[in-house]
């Protein structure tokens, strides 16, 4: 299943068929989504049974989880529909919600099937910004709170009457816990990160002063719906956390708000556990921890960018390399030394051609699309044959000499 692809939601839909569901309720799915880092809004994973056929970026990785979450939900409230009746539903919601942002332009090449509009407004939801040059430059580009879709979504098939109501009283509610427990703690760059990012990812209410206020307890006081409750807490948690270690200012905050949404000292502790936990084994790879400078920024911004682009169009670019026996000649040499400016002239002209074939590459033939060469030059040999690559390393005969 490739996410980036029209079609996924469907492919994604005979994968599911395939068995029954796999959650039998909704803690089971809660926690299923929390491993993955869904919860947190740090997609790390998705779930073993979904077969990718490549290396899943983290924004592709938030896709599939937030179709897993909204269709093990939707089983849960109607085990016995089918997957069709599941993707008119979704779709149904997210429009009486008001969340369809998609373009015209988009709108054209989408096409009439639910599911194909679908796969458009999915990606409306996760990406903070609508447009490619917005994502191929932010790094960090996903919606960090697509789990509320997810809550809100449960209280439409109960309750559909002033859904748009109920999901701005939920980011209410969450973006003052992170608040309230950032400001709880001796404020450090990546408090800021995390605030910005929640701020960024708010869709039903403005991200301004007037929100932060202390009426939120009132509602977390009248809240009953558990795994609200549960959100709101780890989302807490996740606001504290600093250094693999809570302090007592940290905890007492913790431990108050958690009996305020009516858990036991257990449950909280068990939450800063996995926390924890999860930070532990993922912290290399979360975005708002990573210290990098706007340079380095850009160039791993670009760099994914550029990478999932070769991904994507692996088949066609081996197929268009193979024919230009010069231009695979002279990339095969800049893997050993730098290019004089002829061939660099010669390579950005013979590559030019190349992407006016693959018109998911057009982005190489757009007004300043010269400055991605350089990296595409870099990750390109990995397609070239092994022949043409002298410094490649066999790692079967590597580890046969050891």
């Amino acid at each position: 299943m490739n996410p980036s692809a029209a079609g996924w939601i469907n492919k994604f839909g005979q994968l599911v068929s395939k068995g029954p569901n796999r959650y039998d309720s909704f803690q089971d799915l809660y926690s299923g989504l929390k491993e993955t880092g869904f919860i947190y809004g740090i997609n790390t994973k998705v779930p073993e049974y979904i077969e990718a056929e490549h290396k899943l970026s983290e924004d592709e990785k938030a896709k599939i989880n937030l179709l897993i979450g909204l269709y093990h939900a939707y089983l849960l409230e109607r085990p016995k529909s089918d997957f069709e009746i599941f993707v008119d539903s979704i779709f149904t919601f997210y429009n009486d919600l008001d969340v369809h942002q998609i373009s015209f332009l988009n709108k054209i090449l989408t096409g009439s099937k639910t599911s194909d509009q679908l796969e458009k407004l999915i990606d409306s939801r996760v990406y903070l910004e609508d447009n490619l040059i917005s994502k191929t430059f932010n790094s960090i580009i996903t919606n960090s709170l697509l789990f509320i879709d997810i809550l809100v979504f449960v209280r439409y098939l109960r309750q559909p009457k002033a859904i748009r109501k109920y999901a701005q009283n939920l980011e209410y509610i969450v973006i003052n816990v992170t608040y309230h427990a950032l400001n709880s703690k001796e404020k450090e760059r990546n408090d800021e990160r995390l605030a910005q990012l929640f701020g960024a990812s708010l869709t039903f209410i403005e991200n301004n002063g007037q929100s932060f206020d202390g009426s939120y307890r009132e509602k977390i006081l009248q809240n009953s719906a558990i795994w609200e409750n549960h959100y709101f807490l780890d989302i807490a948690c996740l606001s504290v956390w600093e250094d693999h270690s809570l302090d007592y200012k940290e905890s007492d905050f913790i431990f108050g708000l958690g009996k305020d949404l009516g858990f036991e000292e257990k449950q909280i502790s068990r939450s800063l556990e996995e926390i924890t936990a999860f930070f532990d084994k993922n912290a290399t790879d979360v975005p708002f921890l990573k210290d990098n400078n706007m340079a380095m920024q850009f160039y791993e911004s670009m760099s994914k960018a550029v990478n999932k682009l070769i991904l994507r169009n692996s088949k066609r670019l081996q197929k268009e390399l193979s024919e230009s026996a010069e231009l695979v000649a002279l990339l095969s040499k800049s893997t050993l030394r730098d290019l004089n400016a002829e061939e660099k002239k010669k390579v950005q002209n013979q590559l030019i051609d190349i992407f006016k074939s693959i018109p998911s590459l057009a982005i190489f033939i757009l007004p300043g699309g010269a400055v991605l060469l350089p990296i595409f030059i870099k990750l390109v040999p990995k397609l070239l044959p092994s022949s043409f690559d002298e410094n490649r390393v066999d790692k079967k005969t590597q580890k046969g000499q050891k």
